[in-house]
């Protein structure tokens, strides 16, 4: 119940951040000129808008972050449905027993062939790729 609570301040202090930073003018804008008056004539005085919406970014951007703190202490400190991780999930398998090689000694002996039916084991000659020594450049 309180985390869904904190969520949801979270996310209103988020939206009220975004439009405190849209709310605000950058350097070298004027607002109050284009109105046709001086900055003595707004709203927030004749300092301007500036320190205002400052402070309360300021105000909110640290609400922001103790709230994502709180939600980031209750999500690691949950007590109730425990959530498995993708490795923990994993199912588990006994290994394959393996079986040791057989000793050298144990192998079976290998028939002997006759030289008939052996394979040639000279090697192939392969055909030459050298081009004849007259025919070096063709014309």
């Amino acid at each position: 119940m309180l985390q869904q609570i904190l969520l949801a301040v979270h996310v209103l202090l988020s939206a009220a951040i975004i439009g405190l930073v849209l709310l605000q003018r950058g350097k070298g804008a004027d607002a109050g000129a284009g109105f046709g008056s001086g900055a003595s004539g707004t709203v927030f005085g004749a300092r301007g808008s500036s320190t205002f919406f400052s402070k309360m970014t300021a105000v909110l951007a640290t609400c922001f972050f103790l709230t994502s703190l709180s939600l980031a202490y209750l999500a690691s400190h949950r007590t109730g449905t425990a959530v498995k991780s993708l490795v923990e999930q994993a199912p588990v398998t006994a290994p394959v027993p393996t079986t040791a090689p057989a000793p050298v000694s144990e192998l079976p002996a290998v028939p002997a062939t006759t030289p008939a039916t052996a394979p040639s084991t000279t090697p192939a000659t392969a055909p030459s790729t050298t081009p004849p020594a007259g025919d070096s450049q063709p014309k």
